[in-house]
């Protein structure tokens, strides 16, 4: 399996929207051309190229690099990371939090010629719940992006993928709003014994996005496992993922397969960690101090307040949380609620929902587990400012200045993983994506993925890659020294 990486040294995205080339391309659809230099569409455009898309039309008026995979009159789902609208220490991190705007604007220019006229492009997400997708979509220049499209004919949509949002203070909900939702709707799907949570030790004590475990322990349990997915990634044509190059503090990496966890349109259907220890069957907390256990009992009661108690019982709860860890350690210093190496939940939770998007029909049934049932796919990771530490929002930047495309995630991310300087078959996230016994992701393995580059020390099979030039993300702490190469 082939991945593409382009790498420039003096990268940078552009400023001003909506994010025009800087030069005239002969393929252009559109005339506009800007004189501030655009290395993410130059970038973008170079991917294609090195992945030999159309090749023997490059450089003509002509070249349609995506023609093979969009076809006339296809609907397109963009799914860029767009998690939260501000940084808690930055506030520019959003530049290295988010997938940034010049990188849609750049892939959906390359849609819109190979969709045509007839065609749709849905740009979506599910942000983190307590984010505005409005405050979004106007630090990305997003708004800007889906007027000048329509100026010019081309059907683009901006569309929260979420069914509700929260406010919160202090990481308590205090106040619960319905939104619109996805205008195509959800589908519900039960993977049953074909979920990686089907004998699972955590069944009964998995933790979701919400205060209320029970509910997610309704839907997983047994031979039931199931997913509320959005009706627009499921019925569209083909899906374009645009991850972020960041690490992640309940998966060690956030890239094309974590990211999938914006498709789903509940998350309180997602498992994030399992209560209690590895001697219990959980992954909350590495070990079971008496602190633990005193602090796994506390939240659980002040939980129980929060839910019933509507105004005092959320306050209650934020009181006890701080004055847990005043004297227990802050979330950025202690482990807990499954920020660690030893998560065994989250790696589940994002594969069974790339198998549901790979295979998945609109009625909530699947489609034949072979590789020509699979969606049509392919996914660019954005890494002209990539993030470490602790991720996936309070994250440090790193300008990696690189770009990579792949039509498999499972070798993708084992790529971009070991550009991190991290090793893959140390990530249960992509180590797992390979060998599935049902709804296979990919049928490859670590020993057949072959990197092209304009950087020629990467032009390696994954097995030969030179260590010694790698980037060096900086893991999450629950992370440190358990998944580097180096």
């Amino acid at each position: 399996m082939l991945v593409s990486v382009w790498q420039a040294t003096d990268a940078e995205y552009p400023k001003t929207p909506p994010f025009h080339p800087s030069t005239s391309y002969p393929e252009a659809m559109f005339p506009e051309v800007w004189l501030e230099p655009n290395a993410a569409y130059d970038g973008v455009r170079q991917l294609f190229r090195l992945h030999g898309l159309d090749q023997a039309n490059f450089g003509k008026k002509s070249w349609n690099p995506l023609g093979d995979i969009v076809k006339r009159g296809d609907t397109v789902l963009v799914k860029p990371n767009l998690i939260k609208e501000n940084h808690p220490r930055d506030p520019n991190g959003w530049i290295y939090m988010m997938t940034h705007g010049s990188i849609i604007r750049a892939v959906c220019d390359y849609v819109a010629k190979a969709m045509g006229a007839r065609g749709k492009i849905i740009v979506a997400d599910a942000p983190q719940t307590d984010s505005s997708f409005t405050e979004i979509c106007r630090i990305l220049n997003l708004w800007e992006l889906r007027e000048f499209y329509r100026s010019k004919g081309v059907n683009l949509e901006l569309v929260d993928l979420r069914k509700y949002e929260w406010d919160s203070v202090d990481d308590v909900v205090v106040l619960r709003r319905d939104l619109a939702g996805d205008p195509n709707g959800y589908v519900k799907f039960d993977l049953g014994q074909n979920s990686l949570f089907h004998g699972h030790s955590g069944e009964g004590h998995y933790y979701g996005a919400d205060y209320d475990t029970k509910e997610i322990n309704n839907h997983h349990h047994g031979s039931t496992h199931e997913y509320v997915i959005s009706g627009s990634a499921i019925k569209c044509d083909v899906f374009i993922n645009l991850p972020k190059l960041k690490t992640h503090k309940k998966a060690g990496v956030t890239l094309s397969l974590k990211n999938l966890v914006g498709i789903n349109g509940d998350k309180n259907f997602l498992p994030h960690y399992t209560e209690g220890t590895p001697s219990t069957g959980g992954d909350q907390f590495p070990d079971g101090t008496l602190g633990r256990r005193v602090e796994s009992v506390g939240l659980k009661a002040f939980r129980r307040v929060a839910l019933a108690v509507p105004g005092v019982g959320p306050w209650t709860y934020r009181q006890a949380k701080s004055i847990g860890q005043r004297f227990l350690g802050a979330t950025s210093e202690v482990i807990r609620s499954g920020n660690w190496y030893g998560n065994d939940t989250t790696w589940r939770m994002c594969l069974d929902l790339n198998r549901i998007l790979m295979y998945g029909n609109e009625d909530g049934s699947f489609s034949e587990d072979s590789p020509g049932s699979r969606k049509k796919y392919i996914s660019i990771i954005d890494g002209i400012a990539g993030g470490d530490g602790d991720g996936p929002i309070d994250v440090d930047p790193v300008p990696s200045r690189v770009l990579l495309f792949g039509t498999d995630p499972v070798c993708l991310d084992s790529i971009a993983a070991t550009i991190m300087g991290l090793d893959p078959e140390k990530l249960a996230v992509v180590r797992e994506g390979f060998g599935l016994e049902s709804f296979k992701l990919t049928d490859d393995s670590f020993d057949t993925i072959d990197v092209v580059s304009n950087n020629k020390s990467w032009c390696h099979a994954f097995r030969e890659f030179d260590h010694s030039t790698v980037l060096h993300f900086r893991p999450h702490f629950g992370w440190r020294d358990k998944i580097e190469l180096y």
